[in-house]
């Protein structure tokens, strides 16, 4: 479902024949970038550069609708309130004011949109877009996962501590106050319909953002104390919310949460955000407002954890697909969680990545994402009685006791376990360095990614980066290696108090760790985590171009192992090569078109299957 404010935006039909495709949908994330791809020109050669600032929902929109559309207007810093004038003269509704991101929310008609993109104060004009969550409709049958005694859903190693202190954000659809919360669950601040953060101590009335604030930090007294703790039990959880009863909610809404979140962290204490939601990407990272606003909050010093998307399968044929990452899955230096499914076993030798999990590249940018992936399938979490979830779907009604709790799948799921091995990192490292500065958000991402596990699909081959990331999420081991490093180390020198084990044991199988760090469209592999690095400053965006250590050099051309070429082109084992073109395996050519498996084919037109017609490309109304 797609939530409207205001009854001059595209009528609901509209939006959902322009987001997901006006027949079955399929592979939804990469529809509307198409339509940019495949548009022609339609204005003046001297607005050229003025229709460059415009991303491609708009573009498409303007085909389909006369009215007003709902946009995100980036200027340049220190001129919203002229820009802000001058829409308010013209008789335009000025919705709400972005500082973080040096942004405005408008209602505009396309005209407008051209006069303002035609402006040297105006940087780039968005789509308000629909967001939703991560969580997966009619996936794989959700499997009952019952006497556990371990930690978030799966018998993985239990790592020590409890997130206590660590303030995490959750930004999602409220959180319902329950027992298994204590006393942690601190408050509701209400972002939705353009509310300013109404303060309420229990809401959520679709139960999305609960059952991800249960797998961060839930201590089990619902459960009979035996049962579905999350992953850091002691932290605590401050609820955003962004998305209304039916699990909707607008970008303009989730930035003002995000400036909040940042202009309150230090009186709140929030350490990290949780965002397990998102929308599909319609322009470059560097003019996406969502990604700008979540590079910020990292820049601020929080750790930021986003789910990839749920776009990795075409759900009719099951042929997997790449580039399915969500926006602001795109931002380089957030956390992007995939989703695996652990199969409720100790062991890792079992676990498969969850065929809806979004694979990278990202689009626009060519983005290796997602950065590592976690569990993610049949989680069992907390839930409020009545939540619009467990009404609607019973069948993930799992009771305990007198207790109801809700098994759902999805890279929402994953990212929240994410989080609760981010805040666990973070209290490791506060433990080991009482009077040392906080460790960077660069360097947790880098710590999970090192200490991450390989995984392999059922021919025992290791999954592509671009499915997997560095690897599986491996909790004890992050906390191990946080644990043993020294913020006051000096920039360029060793910061490990002591050395390495670098295996975790699952069960009977000990793991090594990937050892690798996947930065920007690069990896380093190695000894990457040994020294107090540049990479880990704020001021640093994760992947721009550093020379790290005597043997790694970020620039036009990688070379790795002996297969992997990685510049202006990538050639990849026998079967990538990546430049103005892909050609994947044997089936996948990727370029102005894209053959998909044995029956796709994308470019000007959508043609899925033998009889499926997707979208014919916007006419020459667009911008």
């Amino acid at each position: 479902m797609i939530h409207s404010h205001d009854s001059k935006r595209p009528r609901l039909d509209d939006r959902k024949r322009l987001i997901w495709g006006s027949r079955p949908v399929v592979m939804t994330i990469l529809l509307l970038v198409m339509a940019l791809a495949s548009s022609p020109a339609a204005a003046p050669a001297k607005s050229k550069r003025a229709k460059h600032k415009i991303d491609s929902a708009l573009t498409a929109l303007a085909t389909r609708t006369s009215g007003e559309i709902a946009v995100i207007v980036r200027v340049r810093a220190g001129h919203e309130g002229a820009v802000g004038d001058r829409l308010k003269a013209a008789g335009k509704k000025v919705k709400g004011e972005h500082a973080l991101i040096s942004a405005l929310s408008a209602d505009l008609d396309a005209a407008d949109i051209r006069a303002l993109a035609a402006s040297p104060d105006v940087k780039s004009v968005s789509y308000d877009a629909p967001i939703t969550s991560f969580w997966m409709r009619g996936s794989d049958p959700l499997r009952l996962i019952a006497g556990l005694t371990s930690t978030m859903g799966t018998k993985t190693p239990m790592p020590e501590g409890s997130g206590k202190g660590v303030g995490v954000a959750v930004v999602d659809s409220g959180i319902v106050d329950l027992a298994d919360f204590d006393t942690r669950m601190h408050r509701v601040y209400d972002f939705t319909l353009g509310k300013s953060g109404k303060e309420s101590a229990s809401l959520d009335p679709y139960g999305h953002g609960t059952h991800i604030a249960g797998l961060i930090g839930s201590v089990s007294k619902q459960g009979n104390g035996k049962l579905y703790q999350g992953l850091a039990p002691g932290a605590d959880l401050f609820g955003l919310r962004v998305l209304d009863g039916t699990g909707s909610g607008v970008t303009s809404d989730l930035l003002r949460a995000l400036q909040f979140a940042v202009e309150n962290r230090t009186r709140l204490g929030i350490d990290v955000i949780n965002l397990s939601l998102g929308h599909p990407i319609f322009e470059p990272a560097a003019t996406d407002p969502l990604v700008q606003a979540v590079e910020a909050a990292v820049r601020a010093g929080i750790v930021v954890v986003v789910s990839a998307g749920n776009y990795g399968v075409n759900p009719e044929t099951k042929v997997a697909g790449y580039a399915g990452v969500t926006s602001p899955g795109n931002a380089p230096s957030v956390i992007t969680v995939g989703a695996f499914d652990s199969f409720d076993t100790a062991a890792r030798t079992d676990d498969r990545m969850a065929s809806y999990s979004s694979r990278g590249p990202t689009w626009y940018d060519g983005y290796v994402k997602p950065d590592l992936v976690a569990p993610g399938h049949a989680m069992i979490s907390n839930q409020g009685s009545g939540s619009a979830l467990m009404t609607a779907y019973p069948s993930y009604v799992t009771s305990v006791n007198r207790d109801k709790f809700l098994k759902l799948s999805g890279t929402s799921m994953a990212a929240a376990v994410a989080t609760g091995a981010a805040a666990l990192v973070i209290e490791a490292s506060r433990l080991a360095n009482p009077r040392g500065p906080a460790i960077t958000p660069n360097a947790v991402k880098a710590i999970l990614q090192y200490t991450a596990t390989v995984l392999r699909d059922d021919t025992g081959a290791p999954y592509d980066v671009l499915t997997q990331g560095a690897g599986g999420l491996n909790p004890a081991g992050a906390v191990d290696l946080a644990s043993r490093i020294n913020t006051l180390a000096p920039l360029g020198s060793p910061w490990l108090t002591s050395s390495l084990v670098t295996y975790t044991s699952f069960g009977a199988v000990a793991e090594p760790w990937a050892q690798n760090i996947v930065w920007g469209d690069n990896i380093v592999w190695g000894n990457s985590v040994n020294d107090n690095q540049m990479a880990w400053a704020l001021n640093v965006v994760w992947g721009n171009n550093i020379v790290w250590g005597n043997n790694i050099v970020w620039g036009s051309n990688v070379v790795w192992g002996n297969n992997v070429v990685w510049g202006s082109s990538i050639v990849w084992g026998s079967n990538i090569v990546w430049g103005n073109n892909i050609v994947w395996g044997n089936n996948v050519v990727w370029g102005n078109n894209i053959v998909w498996g044995n029956n796709v084919v994308w470019g000007d037109n959508v043609v899925w299957g033998n009889s499926v017609v997707w979208m014919d490309p916007p006419d020459s109304g667009g911008f």
